[in-house]
């Protein structure tokens, strides 16, 4: 009895095991927003690092949390880094690639709580009046992104988050 049982979780646990290396070696979440702004009106607030106090749901995470800022002001080569003893982690986000009002490619280094490399994307394309916003991060799945992905909905987790931030960018660009 005690053997069959055994087999048994060792058989549930193989097949778990499979399930997580068989995953996708590469994710993409995203989310998508109309805000009735310019393109460069939204662009101006996701350009400037200091300007995301304004509306990342990040932000408000610590109010303990230490920022630095150095490279660039905005746009190519700006740098942020930030620190927090709560769910905010450690991390930084440097901005590779810019297209003012229309894209936005951001590295996304996490230090803590885990260590993981992403890249960050905001797309804007006018719609008549508006812009439809689509903020998007990307990167590889390695093993543990993949088991931490299997036990949880990393999108539906982050996707929350995407979406807070896009309701509170409406907010600032639409007032602006």
């Amino acid at each position: 009895m005690i053997a069959m049982i055994v087999i048994l979780v060792l058989a549930a646990l193989v097949t778990f095991l499979i399930v997580v290396v068989a995953k996708p070696n590469n994710f993409r979440l995203q989310r998508s927003a109309t805000i009735k702004a310019a393109p460069d009106a939204i662009y101006a607030h996701i350009a400037d690092f200091h300007r995301w106090r304004d509306w990342s749901p990040w932000e408000q995470l610590d109010p303990n949390m230490t920022r630095s800022y150095s490279g660039a002001n905005e746009g190519i080569g700006a740098v942020y880094d930030w620190q927090s003893h709560g769910k905010a982690g450690h991390g930084r986000m440097t901005i590779r690639e810019a297209a003012p009002g229309q894209r936005l490619l951001i590295n996304l280094d996490f230090i803590k709580p885990f260590p993981a490399t992403n890249t960050a994307e905001f797309l804007l394309q006018p719609q008549g009046d508006a812009t439809v916003v689509t903020w998007a991060m990307f990167g590889p799945s390695p093993f543990m992104s993949k088991l931490m992905g299997t036990l949880m909905n990393m999108d539906d987790l982050v996707g929350k988050d995407f979406e807070q931030g896009l309701t509170n960018l409406k907010r600032v660009s639409e007032g602006a």
